[in-house]
């Protein structure tokens, strides 16, 4: 399983990092919007741990774009403000999948994209070229 963790944060991203490696599988850092749109470009990814408050908590433009460059991944946002606790990141970007406290238990954060990855996998084998939709 592939994930991007994007959070400017160090201490947040090695820890979580740390458990998701801890689990098998492969994480990507990128600790700006520039390093994300970069990795996003070069790589595949089925989780995308998303920052909230990223930019002074302009996450959207970036969601937009890993929605438009891989279509079935997923978005975890985590955020450390009550901004988007009436749900409405959910109404700005059509990938996001959950959305967190960055305080969250890193067990929890694991969990979670261990089953959006797995959702993720399972959604672009049904849509891809081999999938039965294509006759």
């Amino acid at each position: 399983m592939q994930v991007l963790i994007i959070e400017e944060n160090p201490d947040l991203a090695r820890m979580w990092s740390a458990h998701l490696t801890r689990q098998g599988m492969n994480v990507t850092h990128a600790a700006s919007k520039i390093k994300a749109h970069t990795a996003v470009t070069e790589r595949t990814f089925d989780v995308v741990i998303l920052d909230a408050d990223i930019d002074g908590g302009r996450p959207i433009a970036l969601a937009d774009y890993i929605s438009y460059r891989l279509p079935s991944a997923r978005i975890i946002f985590v955020t450390s403000t009550s901004f988007f606790s009436d749900g409405s990141i959910f109404a700005l970007a059509a990938n996001a999948h959950a959305c967190v406290p960055t305080d969250s238990d890193p067990a929890d954060i694991v969990s979670l994209v261990d089953h959006h990855a797995r959702a993720a996998r399972l959604q672009a084998s049904l849509s891809g070229p081999s999938g039965p939709w294509d006759g």
